[in-house]
């Protein structure tokens, strides 16, 4: 897959959207205008790892869209315990280390009708940046759990190779360890405590709120540990 790297660039995202064609990873050393889930921005200063990767697809049913989660996720994960760090999958996007937030997803799918054509698999992940002042009680970088600066170029590399691969839901589910524990659940309009069951095959949060099991979807909901 071809690989571009900029200094700068507002969004590796955009930039994707914007360079629409052959399958393509896109780095930044840093990123003006970074984003997360929900319109959220997401700070990129230099010494993180910024990046997208734009694939095309053929007969991808948009009912498998969770798969391209999981790839990501894992692959964060798979990356991170090369430093021998445990890492979490907060669900649906996030992973934690040490309780704190070390990297974020953003993915952007294009339909057609029943399929998904194009994907934008964004992955923001702290390595030796420093973390904004009023983000410290909430997000950590390697560099910070691991006491040492890291080979920025090579676990770069690393997540790459890992993002090429593909995993499966169950590896996914490894790294959910809070099942049978209580957690927040943010809707919109409210604020519940339920406990998690498990990861349906779809991606929906399998919980029990108020006595009743049911099955959430992230664009419904936001879970705090």
């Amino acid at each position: 897959m071809n690989i571009k790297i900029f200094k700068s660039l507002p969004s590796t995202n955009d930039y994707c959207k914007e360079h629409v064609g052959k399958d393509i990873i896109v780095v930044a050393k840093t990123q003006t205008a970074g984003r997360g889930t929900k319109g959220r921005s997401f700070s990129s200063q230099k010494g993180g790892v910024y990046l997208s990767v734009m694939c095309n697809y053929q007969n991808f049913k948009a009912s498998d869209a969770f798969k391209i989660m999981v790839n990501c996720c894992v692959a964060v994960c798979k990356t991170l315990e090369d430093y021998f760090v445990k890492p979490q999958i907060r669900w649906a996007n996030d992973v934690l280390i040490e309780g704190k937030k070390i990297s974020g997803t953003l993915i952007e799918n294009t339909f057609s009708g029943e399929y998904i054509t194009r994907s934008i698999v964004g992955v923001g992940l702290n390595v030796n940046n420093e973390i904004d002042s009023n983000l410290k009680d909430i997000a950590v970088s390697l560099k910070q759990v691991v006491k040492k600066r890291i080979n920025l170029k090579k676990i770069r590399q690393t997540l790459i190779k890992n993002l090429q691969k593909n995993y499966t839901i169950d590896e996914y589910r490894s790294y959910i360890n809070y099942t049978g524990k209580e957690v927040q659940l943010h809707f919109a309009d409210k604020t519940v405590n339920g406990v998690v069951i498990g990861i349906a095959d779809d991606g929906r949060l399998i919980a029990k709120i108020n006595g009743e099991t049911v099955k959430i979807s992230a664009a419904e909901v936001s879970l705090r540990i």
